[in-house]
């Protein structure tokens, strides 16, 4: 009776010590802390799991405006191969500072034009200015408020502010890749923004 009993007992501290280890060796890593925004390494969109594939701060001249993180299915680290993954994507982006949500609007406009020949500007003028016309209607994003811009395969892109969905979709299927190229196009917002979301640099 005794022997079996240390048996057993041996085989459930056994078991115990695996459960225990299981949690530490698939615990997730840290959040990526990025001007003081913490960006957790893997969120859920449209139920598939996304990493973290860079994150960086957004500056003019010497003042920090937002921080902005960028979610793939796996690494890239060009747009060219951000562009090519046709699964979940998603860049979540928190104020720094307050701004006019209507200028923000214009920037992410001329943004857009600056990185895309014109007759693709053209086909996606609509999309260009509701988009403009969603940031205007917030009049005001604070320090500390945040904004996701999602592509979901078969639904096209949707944005939200403050964690409330603005209105459905844009279905054009390039939308997405357009609005991402203000961050990561030829003529990029940020230089060094760039090279962070695309995992090549530190962006704190």
């Amino acid at each position: 009776m005794t022997f079996l009993y240390r048996r057993r007992a041996m085989q459930w501290l056994g078991t115990t010590a695996c459960l225990c280890l299981l949690p530490l060796s698939a615990q997730a890593a840290d959040p990526v802390t990025v001007g003081d925004v913490a960006f957790e390494p893997v969120v859920s969109v449209q139920g598939q799991a996304l990493q973290l594939n860079g994150a960086g701060v957004r500056y003019k001249t010497v003042f920090k405006v937002y921080a902005a993180g960028l979610y793939l299915e796996k690494k890239a680290t060009s747009q060219a191969e951000v562009n090519a993954l046709k699964s979940p994507k998603r860049l979540a982006i928190t104020m720094l500072r307050d701004i006019d949500s209507a200028e923000l609007g214009r920037l992410f406009s001329r943004g857009m034009e600056d990185n895309m020949d014109r007759s693709t500007f053209s086909r996606l003028v609509p999309g260009v200015l509701r988009m403009s016309q969603i940031f205007s209607d917030h009049k005001m994003l604070k320090a500390g408020d945040s904004f996701t811009i999602d592509w979901l395969p078969g639904t096209g892109t949707l944005v939200t502010v403050k964690g409330q969905p603005q209105g459905g979709p844009f279905k054009e299927p390039e939308f997405f890749d357009a609005l991402l190229a203000i961050w990561l196009g030829q003529q990029p917002a940020d230089w060094k923004l760039k090279d962070a979301l695309l995992g090549k640099a530190s962006g704190a």
